[in-house]
Parts: C-alpha cells; sequence; structure tokens
C-alpha cells in the first residue's frame, strides 16, 4: 500500500509539472529574450554612440517592415514596436524548443552544468543559424553585415542561452519558483 502510495503521489507531481515545462519555457524565453534585447541596445550605443541604441529594434523591425526601418528617418516607434514584438515572439518560440528538448532529454535536464552548457551552445546554434542561413536566404543581410560577431556570440551563448538555460533548470529542475 506504502509503495502504491509513493507512486501515485510522484505521478501526481510528474502530471502536474508536465505541463509546466511549457509554460517554464515560455518565461525563461521571455526573460532570455529581454536580457537579451538590452544587452544588445547597450552594447550598440557602447560601440557605436548612443544615437545607436535603438538600432537592435530597428534591425529586428527591419525583418517584418523592410531594410528601410533601418533609416533614421523610419519612425522610430513604429519599429521599434514591431521590433519588440517580434523580438519576444521568437525569444518565446526558441525558449520553447529549448525546454521541449531539454524535456525530451531527462538526464541533461537533470544535471544543471550540462543544462547551462547545453543551453550557451543552443544560443550559438541560433546566432549562427540565424544570422548566417536564415538571414541572408530572406534577403536581411543586414544582420551579418551590420553586428559586431563577439557581441552576437556573447549575446546568443550567455545572455539568452545561458540565460534560458538557467530559468529552465530554476523553474523547472529546481522547482524553487512558480509552483
Amino acid at each position: 500500500m506504502a509503495a502504491h502510495r509513493v507512486t501515485t503521489l510522484a505521478s501526481r507531481w510528474e502530471a502536474r509539472n508536465a505541463g509546466n515545462w511549457f509554460t517554464n519555457s515560455v518565461l525563461g524565453g521571455i526573460v532570455g529574450g529581454i536580457m537579451f534585447a538590452m544587452f544588445e541596445m547597450v552594447m550598440s550605443a557602447i560601440l557605436n554612440g548612443r544615437d545607436a541604441f535603438f538600432v537592435p529594434l530597428r534591425m529586428i523591425g527591419g525583418i517584418v517592415l523592410g531594410q528601410q526601418a533601418l533609416s533614421p528617418a523610419y519612425s522610430l516607434a513604429g519599429a521599434a514596436v514591431v521590433g519588440i514584438t517580434l523580438h519576444l515572439a521568437l525569444s518565446v518560440l526558441f525558449g520553447v524548443i529549448f525546454g521541449a528538448g531539454a524535456t525530451m532529454l531527462p538526464s541533461l535536464a537533470r544535471a544543471s552544468r550540462a543544462l547551462l552548457l547545453a543551453g550557451a551552445s543552443y544560443g550559438v546554434m541560433l546566432w549562427l543559424v540565424n544570422f548566417y542561413v536564415i538571414a541572408p536566404a530572406a534577403g536581411w543581410n543586414w544582420f551579418p553585415d551590420q553586428s559586431n560577431e563577439a557581441v552576437q556570440f556573447m549575446a546568443h551563448a550567455f545572455i539568452f542561452g545561458l540565460g534560458s538555460g538557467v530559468c529552465y533548470n530554476r523553474l523547472v529542475m529546481q522547482r524553487s519558483w512558480f509552483r
């Protein structure tokens, strides 16, 4: 009877947390995406002057609005709203993809260091695929042409990828946030 009770409690816990990976992956993507955007904007201003602070949002907005969104003559508010919306949507998507992968590999998800390394590696893979495969194929050449590779590596690996890994680890595996 006691073994059945333990199994039932464990099954309930797993059932309750099975859906949480999705919600927590969304939260991880949002947190990673916000940290990423802020890092990109600050680094853009540091490297290119104060006027370049909003260039990353213009670049992201340009995916939907076209290359004219990069022009200072184009409405900053319009480019920024589209850029923020698209960036957060992609961050959520990429967070959910990472969370799904981590959930399907329980041995990875149980090891915090491995999970963080996987997050950083995932971020680097996102950068390489998005900037050097998808962007040129879609005609968004401003991403590889107008970006600092060291900043992109740091932003994708350590800010988004590692940040998403930390969030996933804390939210799902450590169960210490948002029960």
